[in-house]
């Protein structure tokens, strides 16, 4: 059962904006805090981004102030809003619960690369 399909990634300049999208299982969604993650090559996988059920946020510091985490819930659906863009943020993301995680999907590819 595919609990999580993420879409939004590309190829993005230095300074760009992506906006990411996450569907999850409802088993997963429900109450859970949601979080985005992201693996670069050679990298461990790391929580860039969490946001509860009462949509309170958290970031990662080297993110902090560029991305922004929001949720649908009539949708099951997560969303990552990335601006200001860096070479360093080029990597796959994912979105899992962060409490309660399912399987991870295939995530999406960003490139920040001029």
């Amino acid at each position: 059962q595919v609990q999580f399909v993420e879409s939004g990634g590309g190829l993005v300049q230095p300074g760009g904006s992506l906006r990411l999208s996450c569907v999850a299982s409802e088993s997963v969604y429900r109450t859970n805090t949601m979080g985005w993650y992201r693996q670069a090559p050679g990298k461990k996988r790391e929580l860039v981004a969490s946001i509860t059920s009462a949509s309170g946020t958290t970031y990662a510091d080297s993110v902090k102030g560029r991305f922004t985490i929001t949720r649908d819930n009539a949708k099951n659906t997560v969303f990552l809003q990335m601006n200001s863009l860096k070479p360093e943020d080029t990597a796959v993301y994912y979105c899992n619960g962060v409490f309660i995680r399912g399987a991870w999907g295939q995530g999406t590819q960003v490139t920040v690369s001029s």
